[in-house]
Formats: C-alpha cells, sequence, structure tokens
C-alpha cells in the first residue's frame, strides 16, 4: 500500500512539474538566475533622473522631460505600459544586459558607441560645450588652462574631451573631476570648487534660465553628435517597433509639439514621410 502511494504521489509530481513548464513556454521566462519573470505588455525605459530637460524630477514629483514624454506617447501608441526606470548612469550597460530596462532614451550619443547597441534612428543634434562663471575670465577653450574641469561620470562630454582630438586641451586641465550627476556639478561651480563645467548644450541652456547674468556659455563648442534610442545589441524587433512609432510622431506633428514645449522649436532630424517623398 505504502509502494502505491508512493508510485502515485510521484506521478502527481511528475505532472504538475509538467504543467509548470508549460505554463512558462506559454507565458514565461526565467532570468539568469533561474528565476521565473513574466512577460508583460510593458516598455521599461531606463534613464537618469537628474538630467534636464531630457529626464528629471517634476515640481509634482513625477518624472517628466522631453525623453520621458516621447518614449511614454510611443509606449501608449505600441499598446504598452510604459515603466520608467532611473538608473545610474555608470550602470546602464549592466541594466541593459541583465533586462532590467528595455533600452536607453535619454539624450544618449550614439557617436563612438556605435557598435555597442542596435540604435534606432538619431532623432536630435547636440553639441557639447563648457559653463563657467561670467566672472571668471574663461572666454574660450585655451583658457580652460590650469582650470578645474567637472563632467557627468560616463557622459558625452566626458567622452569628447577624453577623445585624441582634444588630448591636448585635456592635457591643460589642473584637474578633470567626474561626479555622479550634474546637480552636483552646478553646485560645484557656484561654490567655486571648479572652474567649468563641460555639458551637453540642451541641458544647458535648461540649467542655465533665469541665471544667464552670472554664467556663460563658451561659444566654441568642443564637439557635435546625435541622440538615439539604444537597444540591447541585436534587439533590432523591438528597435524597429519604436523607430515605426516614432515616425508616426513626426508625420502627425507630435515629435514637433513635445520639442516645442522644452526647446522651443522642433528639434526634430527624422525625415517624416513627406520629406522622405521629396527627396526620392
Amino acid at each position: 500500500m505504502k509502494k502505491i502511494i508512493a508510485m502515485i504521489l510521484l506521478a502527481g509530481m511528475t505532472l504538475s512539474m509538467a504543467a509548470c513548464g508549460d505554463n512558462k513556454a506559454d507565458g514565461q521566462k526565467t532570468d539568469a538566475s533561474g528565476n521565473d519573470k513574466t512577460d508583460k505588455n510593458t516598455f521599461t525605459v531606463g534613464f537618469d533622473q537628474d538630467f534636464p530637460p531630457f529626464g528629471y524630477v517634476g515640481d509634482d514629483g513625477e518624472f517628466t522631460g522631453f525623453d520621458i514624454e516621447m518614449a511614454t506617447e510611443c509606449a501608449k501608441r505600441m499598446g504598452k505600459e510604459v515603466v520608467l526606470q532611473p538608473i545610474d548612469w555608470d550602470a546602464k550597460d549592466m541594466e541593459l544586459e541583465s533586462g532590467t530596462i528595455d533600452c536607453i532614451w535619454n539624450g544618449f550619443t550614439v557617436n563612438g558607441r556605435e557598435d555597442q547597441y542596435t540604435w534606432s534612428d538619431s532623432y536630435m543634434d547636440n553639441t557639447q560645450v563648457v559653463i563657467t562663471k561670467k566672472d571668471s575670465g574663461i572666454t574660450k577653450l585655451s583658457d580652460l588652462s590650469g582650470k578645474i574641469v567637472e563632467v557627468q561620470k560616463e557622459s558625452s562630454a566626458q567622452s569628447a574631451l577624453e577623445d585624441e582630438d582634444h588630448t591636448e586641451l585635456l592635457g591643460s586641465f589642473a584637474d578633470f573631476l567626474q561626479v555622479a550627476e550634474y546637480n552636483t556639478a552646478f553646485m560645484d561651480l557656484e561654490s567655486g570648487a571648479v572652474d567649468a563645467i563641460a555639458i551637453d548644450i540642451g541641458v544647458a541652456n535648461f540649467q542655465l534660465e533665469g541665471k544667464e547674468d552670472d554664467y556663460l556659455v563658451l561659444e566654441e563648442a568642443i564637439s557635435s553628435e546625435q541622440y538615439a534610442v539604444g537597444f540591447l545589441k541585436g534587439n533590432e524587433a523591438l528597435r524597429d517597433e519604436v523607430q515605426n512609432t516614432l515616425m508616426e510622431m513626426v508625420d502627425d506633428g507630435t515629435f514637433a509639439e513635445i520639442s516645442e514645449k522644452y526647446f522651443g522649436y522642433d528639434v526634430c532630424t527624422l525625415k517624416g514621410a513627406e520629406e522622405e517623398a521629396a527627396t526620392e
């Protein structure tokens, strides 16, 4: 009798395990640790929450910004629930590779990273500039010799200054510092702890609004670049879905509307259907 009961229990366990396996095949998958990770109809966007106007915390305590609104509208049109996931910028690759996020969408520079990610088409141009106090005596890049310059760690400004084209300029600094976020950099500049900040022009203009009498953006730029949405290498399916949705937003004017809200003009470098047809 004991043997019969044991055989019945074993058979039940086997059927139960098989059913679980079928369930995973139908709607679940496991992560790198073997834990169940249910497929959800979500679009998880990784971004730096201290990078206005692209991504930041608004006065109401909610995440907002140009890229945040673009990604939210994009997810809505794709029939997905957007999940806004703030990340440490220097850990962005780990977040993407682990599957914590589906993409990096936050003023993300393509240049120099072309082979590291699967990219959407670039949707706007950007320039790397230097900000300093108006009374600093710094009016051009060569004036940074002997000065302390600060950037956000793993930022485009850091990459631009560490490029071989700027070896001489970088070598002329008294010190070159990296901080976790630009809010800290601006506090350092205000206190006099650093002499200048290297930064994206869009972020610079946003941060300096109403402070133009105290700070100066050097006319001489460090470099120019392009922004796009970055996906895990090889994830063309999601890239194509997002790319097609972005083009819909360009064609119906939604892209321009969101751009005007944050920049005062249309920053879009994507060609809409009408423009494409005109060039054929």
